[in-house]
């Protein structure tokens, strides 16, 4: 199982953190513009696994040399199920630099964009601790 699978599954911030690049840039599905760095990609990606629930990736696709994942989840969050793909592209140190989410449908998507609303505050002051 691929570390950064493994990490989510478990729900083990730590690990999922220590897999990120310091210029990691992560390019959410309900957000205009992306988010460059580790604090802040670190601390949205704490704030998503306390929104979803049931998470459970059922698919992962990798090309041939191991730097591009394509990661497939279904969650709940706010009692709507949602669907959705993590594209990850690994530096050569084997860290993730390049982080973009896609879900769908429009509801669920809808239902996540609040829920990550509510949560932006903690966010924010949990990035800017880092």
């Amino acid at each position: 199982m691929h570390p950064f699978r493994a990490a989510v599954e478990n729900r083990d911030a730590a690990a999922i953190e220590a897999l990120l690049a310091e210029d990691v840039v992560f390019t959410s599905p309900v957000a205009f513009k992306p988010y460059a760095g580790k604090p802040i990609t670190a601390a949205i990606l704490r704030g998503v696994l306390r929104v979803f629930e049931d998470f459970r990736y059922v698919k992962e696709i990798a090309d041939p040399d191991g730097r591009d994942h394509a990661f497939v989840f279904t969650a709940t969050v706010d009692g709507r199920e949602i669907q959705g793909c993590d594209f990850l592209h690994f530096d050569e140190e084997g860290r993730i630099d390049d982080f973009t989410v896609m879900v769908r449908p429009l509801s669920a998507a809808q239902a996540l964009s609040e829920a990550m609303g509510a949560q932006f505050e903690r966010i924010s002051r949990e990035a800017a601790g880092a």
